[in-house]
């Protein structure tokens, strides 16, 4: 008791040696720097508050900061874009053929890439960046990685795949992705008969929030069963509103013939494909937001129809993407018979981690192999 007696004693003897003015003046600075911490943690509060008891609760505050933060985008260097988009392109170096000009000239093909489409706006990943995303749906553990592996490990895999490209292309930065299945084919009718389930907001809620967590973006991708995608689009408009949220459609499960998904294969036209480019164009208008990326599945050339009627805009950057599994000689035949031959602008390429090891396959593409492919995909999915 003796040293803190001591202590209050001393202070009382300094306080006796102030003014009224000294005291003043301490006084007024520490209410002005009291007053400057309260506002600062105010305005911590109103843009970054996170609420970690839920996932929803987590997105809520992380989607009111970006709503009110805006962010400056630089002009477009178109200059840039070009150069990337020639050099993602890969084409081969032209052959001298024969000795005269015209023998050459005849003989080499004009390269398919890259496409000649609208310079995006402000603001577009592609083609200054790579996306590399998990994709999946939290109910399953059959359907990708997102349902498979627990959140924390998941991300820790998924920063690993991130890793790898980042080495391999230290020349274009990676954005890691949540690609998650928002609307589910289903194989029986159900009560409304559209053979399809959507996702409740929750489960969405959680998808965003795994992607602020791999400070990425997200894919909400739609498989209508025997809805359409003119109906269902607009029902995820609320994200689809927010700049980091994508959009991404599977033909695989469009049953236009009327048949259950599953047993037989789907497909959808360049005028589905355009509405959704109208659509999300105008969202992109109307909240002021960076391009969105649209991307399409596809395995075999029947699934995506009239590809050369699809319209692209200043809004929105397209992929098909290679979605089919098996051994490497046969995914990259997929590719450059599929997806190589109908160039719309950019590419993916999908990864399956058990279906792409079954017999005879000796292994799954490594980021190095997939970077020699013409062109270089662009997106890459792991499933």
């Amino acid at each position: 008791m003796k040293q803190p007696k001591k202590l209050y004693i001393k202070i009382k003897k300094i306080g006796e040696r102030l003014t009224k003015t000294h005291f003043f003046v301490i006084a007024g600075v520490s209410v002005f720097f009291l007053m400057l911490l309260v506002i600062n943690v105010a305005s911590s509060t109103r843009f970054f508050t996170i609420q970690y008891d839920s996932a929803v609760g987590e997105v809520k505050g992380f989607t009111d900061a970006i709503k009110e933060k805006k962010v400056e985008r630089k002009p477009l260097d178109t200059a840039l874009y070009d150069k990337k988009n020639l050099a993602i392109s890969n084409n081969p170096i032209p052959k001298s053929v024969g000795t005269s000009t015209a023998s050459s000239t005849s003989l080499v093909k004009t390269p398919l890439y890259p496409v000649k489409t609208p310079y995006p706006n402000a603001g577009a990943m592609l083609p200054f960046q790579r996306i590399v995303a998990y994709y999946g749906n939290f109910y399953s553990t059959r359907m990708g990685a997102l349902g498979e592996y627990p959140g924390p490990e998941m991300l820790r895999r998924l920063n690993e795949e991130v890793v790898k490209w980042e080495k391999a292309d230290p020349e274009t930065p990676v954005v890691p992705a949540i690609h998650y299945i928002a609307t589910t084919a289903q194989g029986s009718a159900g009560k409304d008969g559209l053979y399809m389930l959507r996702m409740p907001d929750t489960e969405i809620d959680k998808a965003l929030a795994l992607g602020k967590q791999a400070n990425g973006i997200v894919f909400l991708d739609i498989q209508v069963g025997h809805s359409s995608f003119q109906k269902e689009i607009p029902l995820l408009e609320k994200y689809l509103k927010l700049p980091n949220v994508h959009l991404a459609l599977d033909p695989e499960f469009s049953m236009k013939n009327r048949k259950p998904p599953g047993e037989y294969m789907g497909a959808m036209d360049a005028s589905d494909i355009n509405y959704a480019i109208q659509y999300l164009s105008k969202l992109v208008k109307d909240n002021d937001l960076p391009p969105k990326v649209l991307v399409i599945h596809r395995f075999t050339n029947k699934m995506v129809t009239n590809y050369k009627q699809i319209k692209l805009t200043p809004e929105v950057q397209f992929v098909m993407h290679m979605d089919g599994w098996g051994p490497k000689a046969n995914k990259i035949g997929t590719y450059n018979r599929v997806v190589v031959p109908e160039p719309v602008q950019f590419t993916g390429f999908k990864i399956f981690y058990k279906h792409d090891l079954k017999p005879p396959s000796t292994g799954i593409f490594s980021a190095s192999e997939l970077l020699k492919l013409s062109p270089q995909p662009m997106y890459i999915q792991y499933q």
